[in-house]
């Protein structure tokens, strides 16, 4: 593996160029999902750091199908890059979370859609049984140009500490989560881990360890996630009591860097930092320059010596 010297980390979009011979650009979509850690009956109230939006962009609740969504972006996209392929994102909550016909239906349409590459599916590993990853697996070949797909499958891990994930209401554990990634990753599906710095409760040497653990997974893909402080989440009453202290940006920059240095050097990095919408970040105030984050993270791993997977030793 080879790196350039502005990013010394396996980076998505160069890997997705080789991978399929032309620029790709990631297409959200918003099939309006739900999640089993927020429904009312589950007395959950979803995990700390998450508010009701979640992550997707909110199109669905506006009327329009994916069919529709897929010409929005496609026709923004084409202006800029009209050879581009596409990745089409189901990334509003958790999208294996519905019945499996639904789930069918909804691969079955996004397989059909012009120029499309890949499918990627945001979802928890409590909300997968062999039938659902029977048919992402079957999906791969369900393209309209005849080629194959790649299916990406994006669990939320977050951390690989039991008593964090309690402490953050996730719902479920580590375990949980390396069985559906093997299970994933057995029917050829690849696998996407999301990972999150700066928990509740969380020292730099648990990020380590989570990232010890995930080098022990058959994944192919890792989000980072700087802890981030959201209007309307549970963490930010926990943040307005004083009962949580986000890190500071150099302890963020230099965990980043060093869990960066402790990957496998195969894993592609799909995500350095985290995103917020408008207007709902209560704090750090400085994660909200996302391209100022990446540059210090780079800079301190150059200054280091470190490129991905410096520090990584294979378990024995």
């Amino acid at each position: 593996m080879s790196h350039t010297p502005t990013a010394p980390y396996l980076a998505f979009a160069p890997w997705l160029r080789r991978r399929h011979g032309q620029p790709v650009r990631k297409i959200p979509l918003d099939a309006g999902g739900s999640c089993p850690n927020r429904l009312p009956d589950s007395g959950a109230g979803g995990c700390s750091y998450c508010t009701r939006r979640g992550a997707g962009t909110g199109l669905h609740d506006q009327g329009l199908s994916l069919t529709q969504q897929w010409r929005h972006w496609c026709e923004k996209y084409a202006r800029r890059a009209p050879n581009a392929l596409y990745l089409a994102y189901l990334q509003s909550f958790s999208n294996t979370f519905r019945p499996a016909r639904e789930l069918a239906a909804l691969l079955e349409e996004i397989s059909q859609f012009e120029k499309v590459v890949a499918i990627a599916l945001g979802t928890r590993p409590d909300c997968l049984d062999d039938e659902k990853l029977d048919m992402l697996a079957a999906a791969k070949h369900g393209a309209s140009s005849g080629t194959e797909l790649d299916i990406w499958l994006e669990l939320g891990l977050q951390s690989a500490s039991d008593a964090t994930l309690r402490r953050i209401n996730r719902g479920h554990d580590a375990a949980t989560l390396a069985r559906a990634a093997s299970q994933a990753a057995r029917r050829g599906l690849l696998v996407c881990l999301h990972v999150m710095q700066g928990l509740p409760g969380e020292s730099r040497a648990d990020f380590f360890r989570t990232i010890d653990f995930v080098n022990t997974l058959p994944v192919h893909a890792v989000k980072f996630h700087n802890t981030l402080v959201l209007e309307g989440s549970a963490l930010a009453q926990d943040w307005r009591a004083g009962a949580y202290v986000p890190p500071s940006r150099e302890e963020t920059v230099a965990a980043l860097a060093g869990g960066l240095a402790r990957l496998r050097p195969d894993v592609v990095i799909q995500r350095l930092t985290a995103d917020a919408w408008p207007g709902a970040l209560l704090a750090p105030a400085w994660a909200a320059d996302k391209s100022a984050l990446r540059g210090d993270i780079v800079g301190h791993m150059l200054q280091q010596g470190w490129q991905q997977g410096s520090l990584f030793r294979p378990a024995c």
